[in-house]
This record gives C-alpha cells, sequence and structure tokens, in this order.
C-alpha cells in the first residue's frame, strides 16, 4: 500500500496529493488493525507530503488509560482527560529531527465509546449513533489519533523519535510505518528502541 505514497511526489495537483496521501494513511491503520487488537501494543503510520507530517496513531484504550470501554465513573472520566491532554501535547510524544523545524499544527483524537468531549474534541453530531457504535466495540475498543505537523525543511525530516511509552506504562510496543519521497521504512518501537530513522 504504501508504494502508492511513493506516486504522491510526482502528482502536480496538491489537494489530489493531500486526499490520496489521507485516505492511503486510512487504508493502511485499517487493513493493520484486522489483524488484530493487541494490549500493550499500537500503530503508527507516518506520512510526509511536500511540507506536512501527518502521523496516525492506533492504540487499544487498555494501553492508554487501562480499560476498553466507557469511563464508569469521575476517576476513570480523568484518566481518560489526562492520556488526552498528554496526546495534545504530540510534540513532546513525537521528535521530529530537529533540522526539519516542524511545528504541530493539529490533534484530532476519537474513540467509539468514549464522549468526544473527554477528548478535548467538539460533541459528536450524532451521540446516539456514537453510542450504537460503541456498544458493538465494547469489549476491544481503540482510541485513533491523527497529528499534523507542518515542517519548514520537509527533506530535513529523517526520523522520528517516539516517546509514548513514557506517557504511557502500559504501552510496551508500537509498530511504525513511515512513507515520504525518500520511501518505505518499517520499525517496531520500544521503551529502549524509539526512533523510526530513514
Amino acid at each position: 500500500m504504501f508504494e502508492c505514497l511513493s506516486l504522491l511526489t510526482t502528482e502536480p495537483d496538491t489537494a489530489m496529493r493531500n486526499t490520496l496521501s489521507l485516505l492511503l494513511l486510512t487504508l493502511s491503520t485499517t487493513a493493520f488493525a484486522a489483524g488484530g487488537h493487541s494490549h500493550g501494543k499500537a500503530e503508527l503510520d507516518i506520512a510526509l507530503d511536500g511540507n506536512t507530517l501527518t502521523l496516525a496513531l492506533e492504540a487499544p484504550l487498555e494501553s492508554l488509560v487501562g480499560f476498553e470501554r466507557a469511563p464508569k465513573n469521575a476517576n476513570e472520566q480523568e484518566r481518560v482527560k489526562k492520556a488526552a491532554e498528554k496526546l495534545r501535547a504530540a510534540d513532546k510524544l513525537f521528535v521530529i529531527s530537529a533540522d526539519a523545524a516542524c511545528k504541530l499544527q493539529s490533534v484530532k483524537l476519537a474513540s467509539a465509546v468514549i464522549d468526544p468531549a473527554l477528548l478535548g474534541e467538539a460533541p459528536a453530531a450524532n451521540a446516539a449513533g456514537a453510542k450504537a457504535a460503541g456498544a458493538k466495540e465494547e469489549g476491544h475498543a481503540d482510541l485513533d489519533g491523527e497529528f499534523v505537523f507542518r515542517c519548514d525543511k520537509p527533506a530535513a525530516v529523517k526520523s522520528v523519535t517516539v516517546n509514548l511509552f513514557d506517557a504511557f506504562s502500559l504501552l510496551q510496543r508500537v509498530d511504525a510505518r513511515a512513507a515520504s519521497a525518500k520511501g518505505q521504512h518499517a520499525a517496531k518501537l520500544n521503551g529502549k528502541s524509539r526512533t523510526l530513522s530513514w
């Protein structure tokens, strides 16, 4: 699937490249998720398109907050809020090659079983629909994050160091994949080996 991303560098229409890039990231994450939901692990897709670096994270809620369902009490709601606060400080969790001068532009967080307000997002347009969707995922719910950085020198983006392990003690491994004009790269990251380089 990432082979298709190399075609994006020759496409003249930037809007089309961005659309294709996001579509491929979504497909990649969906395809990887079909491989299985595993506690202590997360998936991270990284795509560099022009000066936009997009990171897409999919992690079992268990790995981030210790449970995989809607919070049942104020203590659990607070755990979700704290996890969301940590994820919103994405420039500390994902350290990009310093020479690239990348700045965090946006963060989007979502889970089928968590109220968007607890994640710092706008309320869902169809709250009843969100609860219905969450009901069928009650046993294995995930949290998805999209982190967008704007890089002044995108050619200098050569690595991303993942510091999620410091923020989330239950997280043991991140399967990371990157796609850029330089090709596709992958690594299994952990607390001792945190950097995907290319």
